[in-house]
């Protein structure tokens, strides 16, 4: 392994996040009586480009070689490790979160964009943390080593392989030929959609401060909002449209985006993932709509259709916004909510869950299975679109499932020695491992995470980074043979 080399860059990836927490302390100056607060934000801001301008001076002769796998691995979970640790400092300092380990709980939330949070009263914060636990989902959305390969794409490493490892999705799409300015047009993509959503944010009657903090959790599919409501805080139809928008938005494959913005309208309608993700938006939408209004919960279909679409899109771009306490909904709406948290959006969003391609992949799979157990004589290939796919990435979406599915399994195990009941156990791990925030019984959207001992909340924030980091980047350092011949 390169160590020296990961070292260099983790700086740099802490010099971007000291930057964006230096940001935020200059914002605080402007507030009133609040120096407290600026000043613990410049005191991790001041660590993190002291350790970067370290490294960069003990590294400065040093040859730059090209990362391994192994590399990779460890630099991109190491990278949101330290990430949360430095940006959970100033919770800590300021004294609003006491807890280290309830701060680096709500950081890595933030990071990972899950959204799950530890505060009771989140509108006591001052406006300049609420804008950093915003920032945190922002930075996170579109990953912080995109943001580092296409602001220093000349740092010397495989910038395929860091990108591939923490990359949503089971392969990465190249918009340009090289993945330097890949990772520059998404990030202007991801910028753009941000600028048009706090627009219309405002128009619709939000204040610009908290526009801003809506606007970075809908883009990274979050969930943290300054309010302790949420967007239910807002009964105004329009900014509930247009959240919901924008949620969609954000669990599209943003390739997607960029051909749209290219004139290339047909290659997104043809696109298979897109097309069974909207298809599972819309139904769900009207079967949770008809239920609400069957259920007598809204007076009309209209008005039951708003609240229902929201909350799907919500759950199945891994969002965790709520314009509504979900938890009282009728069982069949529950039941559907629930479903919607495996599956989360499409490959290369910013939305978590397995995906809607390997949902996809995964149901041929099934069905060209049945086929051969009919026909054993048969040649069988799984199509998507016009392409067939190898049998290796197949295998591939099929194992990083069964893990997922294993790593749930465990996870639930060991969330119900906190000795909450089954339900609470359950979604509090799929709420965390898909990266949503919000789940059912004691951890739903009218309640937190605060109650969960110290133990649950560090097994609960690991959760939710194996998930964000899509199962292997971070179990493969649990391997013996990773760590061979170190």
């Amino acid at each position: 392994m390169h160590l020296k080399s990961i070292l260099r860059m983790l700086s740099a990836i802490l010099m971007i996040v000291s930057l964006f927490i230096l940001a935020c302390g200059f914002f605080s100056i402007t507030e009133k009586n609040q120096v407290r607060v600026s000043v613990s934000f410049f005191i991790p801001a001041g660590v993190g480009l002291a350790f970067f301008l370290f490294m960069l001076f003990i590294c400065r002769k040093d040859s730059k070689p090209f990362l391994t796998n192994r590399d990779g691995f460890l630099f991109v979970t190491l990278s949101w490790v330290f990430a949360s640790a430095i940006g959970a400092l100033p919770f800590v300092l300021s004294g609003y979160i006491p807890s280290y380990i309830d701060a680096f709980f709500e950081t890595m939330s933030g990071f990972t964009t899950t959204g799950a949070s530890i505060l009771t009263n989140i509108e006591v914060l001052p406006r300049a943390l609420l804008l950093w636990r915003a920032t945190t989902h922002w930075l996170g959305g579109m990953g912080i080593v995109v943001l580092l390969v296409a602001i220093l794409p000349t740092l010397g490493f495989s910038a395929i392989r860091v990108i591939e490892a923490e990359a949503p999705g089971p392969s990465v799409d190249r918009i340009t030929p090289h993945i330097s300015s890949t990772a520059k047009v998404l990030w202007l993509i991801y910028l753009g959609l941000t600028g048009l959503e706090v627009l219309l944010l405002v128009i619709g009657g939000m204040t610009l401060f908290d526009a801003i903090c809506h606007a970075f959790a809908t883009m990274a599919t979050g969930g943290f909002s300054p309010k302790n409501a949420s967007v239910a805080y807002y009964n105004s139809g329009f900014v509930h449209a247009v959240i919901t928008i924008f949620m969609f938005l954000a669990g599209m494959n943003f390739t997607l985006h960029y051909r749209l913005l290219s004139g290339n309208l047909r290659s997104i309608l043809k696109d298979t993932e897109f097309r069974v993700y909207f298809a599972i938006f819309a139904i769900s939408s009207v079967i949770i709509g008809v239920d609400l209004l069957v259920s007598g919960m809204y007076r009309n279909f209209g008005e039951s259709l708003r609240f229902s679409s929201f909350q799907v899109s919500s759950i199945l771009t891994t969002t965790g916004f709520a314009t509504a306490n979900f938890g009282q909904w009728p069982e069949v709406s529950q039941t559907i909510l629930f479903f919607l948290m495996f599956i989360g959006g499409c490959a290369g969003s910013t939305g978590g869950g397995i995906k809607v391609i390997r949902i996809v992949v995964l149901f041929k799979m099934a069905v060209t299975e049945m086929r051969y157990v009919a026909n054993p004589r048969g040649v069988y290939a799984i199509f998507l679109g016009n392409k067939a796919l190898r049998k290796n990435v197949i295998y591939d979406i099929a194992a990083l499932v069964f893990l997922y599915f294993a790593f749930f399994f465990i996870s639930v195990i060991v969330i119900s020695f906190s000795g909450v009941d089954i339900l609470t156990s359950v979604t509090a791990v799929i709420a965390n491992l898909g990266n949503i925030g919000p789940g059912l019984g004691k951890v739903g959207p009218a309640f937190n995470y605060a109650f969960f001992p110290w133990w649950a909340k560090l097994w609960l924030a690991f959760a939710m980074l194996v998930g964000r980091l899509e199962v292997y980047t971070v179990l493969i350092l649990f391997s013996r043979k990773f760590w061979r011949s170190f």
